[in-house]
């Protein structure tokens, strides 16, 4: 064998992993170190061509404003009821689909609508259903004698509508990854807990609930950061930008960068979520201990 083909035989594997890295490269690694760059700068509309290095400056000013603790505990409140609901929800349907149901496949698809649409034409139907005149709920909240809601007018129950909105949009990816999980526990272990006399909470707590963990522990990070950083229910919900007390981190992210053009200001604030979510997950992993336990 030649040095070259010995050459080309070790390199192999690199060949074989370049470009995923090249992808990951462009379209992760550059925008991760851009972004870092403009939140060290005063880029705006204005300073556009000609961007200054403040340090920073950038990080005192989200930490001194006074708007981003309430947004920050609202955004906190958002995630943890939608990905409580998500995971509640979707583990009840997964349970109920693991069973000898007739039209059970008709039903799991029906199930997993509301995941396989669009955001923004769900956002807009369900904008459609919570009109306060015309809205579906409204007229079956009317059979229980309550009056038309302001759903889209108060902001307090605009923020309601969006968390029932990305509810109803989450739930089939924690119930399709519940059930896949579901399917890989043997049923030898329940059969054997049957023969114990085991009731069906304690088979689902020691025996359903521990050999999920190492599925939905992933599936809750993926879901907690995906809904922190949902961005298109509420701001299609609430018309734009809508109210202050409708916004979470990334709608006042979004609303920093492209309606006031703060854009170093903006970098500044996605670094710190960016930061903050990689310690959740972190700590999340950590306390878990899935690791550990699919090492022994």
């Amino acid at each position: 064998m030649s040095g070259k083909e010995r050459l080309v035989g070790k390199n192999t594997p690199y060949l074989f992993i370049a470009p995923a890295f090249i992808v990951m490269a462009i379209m992760v690694f550059y925008p991760l170190g851009y972004g870092f760059w403009l939140s060290l700068t005063n880029m705006s509309l204005r300073t556009f061509k000609n961007p200054g290095f403040v340090g920073l400056q950038n990080y005192i000013r989200v930490f001194q404003d006074p708007e981003v603790l309430a947004t920050f505990i609202r955004t906190i409140i958002w995630t943890f009821v939608n990905v409580f609901f998500h995971v509640t929800i979707g583990l009840f349907l997964a349970i109920l689909l693991n069973r000898k149901l007739p039209g059970k496949s008709i039903l799991r698809v029906f199930l997993i609508i509301p995941w396989a649409m669009p955001q923004y034409i769900a956002a807009l139907t369900w904008k459609g259903m919570f009109n306060q005149n015309f809205g579906a709920i409204n007229l079956m909240l009317g059979w229980f004698g309550i009056q038309n809601l302001p759903w889209l007018s108060d902001p307090k129950l605009t923020f309601y509508a969006a968390i029932i909105t990305n509810i109803w949009l989450g739930f089939p990816f924690m119930m399709m990854i519940t059930l896949g999980g579901l399917q890989s526990i043997p049923a030898e272990l329940y059969e054997a807990a049957d023969i114990d006399g085991a009731s069906p909470w304690s088979k689902f707590k020691d025996i359903t609930l521990p050999l999920l963990k190492p599925t939905l522990t992933p599936a809750i990070i993926l879901g907690t950061i995906w809904t922190f950083n949902m961005l298109n229910i509420i701001i299609i919900l609430a018309g734009g930008y809508g109210n202050k007390e409708t916004q979470i981190l990334v709608t006042d992210v979004y609303r920093l960068a492209f309606n006031f053009y703060r854009y170093g200001f903006a970098a500044a604030y996605s670094v710190l979520i960016f930061l903050f979510l990689l310690v959740f997950s972190v700590i999340y992993v950590r306390k878990s201990n899935i690791f550990k336990e699919e090492s022994r």
